[in-house]
């Protein structure tokens, strides 16, 4: 979880609001003039509506869905896309390639018979019965047609989602709302990946904290940014405790079981929808392949703490 603390100053404040949006907790804040405390939420207003456009847009659960529309027709027949849900999955498998498979937005033609990681599991599945569930997962079988902008999963059973990256556009798109509206300072935490721009009320950078594995309400170490994104992985989001020990509900995608080895990944760069989708591939490829990655890309940094909690980061950034 990532927080920001709020500094006010007399004539300014930080005006926010917290909803459900996505089936995550969003918290969106805009600093402006106590004077404009109306325009202010009318900003946010405008924000909420664009996030709950785009999960109307990205959701796997409504028929009405272009998303539910490729699933269904997996195997069977391209289907039309508008160029927004297109450009979408095509920067989702450009990522792909780049982390040579470890995110791949294919991840849902995992049977949730699998890795249910709730109450009622109680041993693991077993490794060959876990290895033929993924056999779906390849994002080179999502197939698309840039003339006629269509998306056709290869494979009957193939089923795409955005859970890796969708919370992280949708904070991209709200930050640029409220950019839009004349926004010059404020924050978007969608349920831990955080957009932030500007500064606070007393024009000192945002002060966000990164939480610890063991107690997410006690950051381990703290950072002052501005036009900044940061988004966290790691395996206290979700997870089931067999035999005393515990399983994260981060899947590697050529296994079907829980990686290991890693407790959280924490990555800063200027888009939240790339800090969003490069956070949980990290994980997935390990330390040291996680950080050689990082350390050959351009505006990105990384922060990995391991399972004996000895913290690693990426050769661009400094801890304090």
């Amino acid at each position: 979880m990532l927080t920001a603390t709020d500094t006010v100053r007399t004539d300014t404040a930080i005006f926010k609001k917290v909803l459900k949006l996505m089936g995550n907790r969003f918290e969106i804040s805009v600093v402006a003039p106590i004077a404009d405390e109306a325009w202010a939420y009318n900003c946010i207003d405008a924000a909420v509506t664009e996030i709950s456009r785009i999960e109307t847009l990205l959701t796997t659960y409504s028929t009405a869905s272009q998303t539910f529309s490729i699933n269904e027709n997996a195997g069977i027949s391209p289907v039309p896309v508008d160029e927004e849900v297109f450009q979408l999955i095509q920067r989702s498998k450009r990522i792909s390639s780049l982390t040579q498979g470890a995110f791949d937005i294919s991840y849902g033609s995992v049977d949730k018979s699998l890795w249910n990681f709730d109450k009622n599991m109680q041993s693991l599945p077993e490794a060959i019965t876990a290895k033929k569930m993924v056999r779906l997962i390849n994002y080179q079988h999502i197939l698309l047609d840039e003339q006629k902008r269509t998306v056709f999963l290869k494979e009957k059973g193939m089923r795409i989602g955005f859970g890796g990256i969708g919370k992280g556009y949708a904070a991209e798109r709200a930050k640029y709302i409220l950019k839009e509206n004349g926004v010059e300072h404020g924050i978007v935490n969608a349920a831990g990946d955080l957009a932030a721009w500007g500064f606070q009320p007393d024009g000192k950078p945002w002060t966000i904290g990164i939480a610890s594995p063991e107690n997410i309400h006690l950051p381990f170490s703290y950072m002052n940014i501005t036009d900044m994104a940061i988004a966290t992985s790691g395996n206290y989001e979700k997870f089931i405790v067999i035999d005393g020990k515990k399983y994260s509900h981060t899947i590697d995608p050529k296994t079907g079981l829980p990686v290991h080895g890693i407790k959280s990944v924490t990555i800063l760069s200027h888009n939240a929808e790339i800090a969003d989708a490069m956070a949980t591939p990290v994980m997935i490829m390990g330390i040291r392949a996680g950080l050689d990655m990082i350390n050959q890309m351009k505006n990105i940094a990384c922060i990995i703490i391991d399972e004996q909690d000895t913290i690693y980061h990426s050769k661009n950034i400094q801890l304090r």
